[in-house]
């Protein structure tokens, strides 16, 4: 399906996919949706909320559409208490879908404009924008909404501020708070929002969502098959497989990863594969699976009853990532990361 993009693009942009203010089609949720409009139908909406779940899955699609839900029902008692599909033709949607509604603020990584490349985390000056923000009045005398995604890309001192304005929030303020990783938030930010969790979506529902792009799904049912187990009910995550070669750059990891000694040449092109220019999103799908790697071996270890084996994969986890960020953070070599991280696993499968 072809679209026409009128959303600014972000830090996880794809070609020929909307945006999540810009989606006007939300699959599966159907839990999530009915108790949010039903809390706000009551006058029983907190005033933050957490949504916690895989990337991919329809979070930050969800955020909007209930931002418009808010927007297009200002006196809850009169609003439906099932969640409202947005009216693309209304000037309401195309306001939220360009980011230009005064009522809704969106917070995510910012552009580096020095290096025309995104940051690596969502700054306190970012942050700092929720204070203007809400200290103006509403338009409408309706809800302002502030949307952090991922807010799980917060550096410390974004957090730090962000927890003030959850503190004490003006009336008919709604923080939406999107996590991929609820380890990596704040406790004490944690605790001053509902969480509402979110579930891979089932194999029809992927389907579903991938049908309405143009992604080249796979034509055989067992290609299909292939696609819907790696994906792991993220329908982003099967975009990044079919189309931006995710699916040999993990299969490549893989067998590197088998051998008894890392064969260096095959080591060599994959990371100068990954390491290119022009392929951050194939550099981003290697790291992300590099970590899913040591993930499962952690989970497989701790099912089998090697707790102390467990814990070692995951500090393993820990360290890996945290070279991630440092490598993003100050702009190291690729390659070389790349090569780090295949030897890295490597030793570490091997605990």
């Amino acid at each position: 399906m072809m679209f026409e993009r009128i959303a600014p693009e972000q830090h996880d942009t794809l070609d020929g996919i909307p945006e999540p203010a810009e989606n006007p089609v939300l699959v599966g949720h159907h839990e999530a949706r009915d108790a949010l409009a039903s809390a706000y139908h009551a006058g029983k909406l907190p005033h933050a909320l957490l949504f916690v779940g895989p990337q991919g899955i329809g979070k930050a699609t969800f955020a909007f559409h209930f931002a418009y839900h808010l927007l297009s029902h200002v006196d809850h008692r009169l609003a439906p208490k099932r969640l409202v599909s947005p009216d693309v033709s209304s000037s309401l949607f195309r306001q939220i879908a360009n980011g230009a509604h005064p009522s809704i603020l969106h917070l995510t990584r910012p552009l580096n404009d020095k290096t025309k490349s995104y940051k690596s985390a969502v700054t306190v000056d970012e942050i700092r924008k929720v204070s203007r923000f809400l200290s103006l009045t509403s338009h409408d005398g309706g809800y302002r909404v502030v949307i952090v995604d991922p807010a799980d890309d917060m550096n410390t001192n974004a957090a730090n501020a962000l927890l003030k304005n959850l503190e004490e929030p003006p009336a008919r303020t709604l923080f939406v708070l999107i996590a991929h990783s609820l380890g990596r938030l704040l406790p004490t930010i944690r605790s001053r929002c509902q969480i509402v969790r979110f579930n891979p979506l089932a194999d029809n529902e992927v389907l579903a969502v991938l049908g309405g792009f143009d992604t080249g799904l796979p034509a055989s049912e067992t290609e299909r098959t292939e696609l819907l187990a790696n994906a792991s009910g993220s329908p982003r995550t099967a975009i990044l497989l079919t189309q931006y070669g995710g699916l040999e750059i993990a299969g490549a990891l893989d067998q590197l990863l088998r051998e008894p000694r890392v064969p260096v040449a095959q080591a060599h092109k994959l990371a100068e594969a990954v390491a290119a220019r022009d392929q951050a999103i194939a550099f981003s799908l290697f790291n992300d699976h590099a970590l899913e790697v040591v993930a499962t071996a952690a989970t497989a270890a701790a099912r089998d009853g090697e707790i102390e084996r467990a814990e070692r994969f995951s500090q393993a986890w820990q360290d890996l990532r945290i070279a991630m960020s440092e490598a993003d953070t100050y702009n190291l070599d690729r390659k070389q990361h790349a090569l780090n991280m295949i030897f890295r696993l490597h030793d570490t499968l091997r605990m």
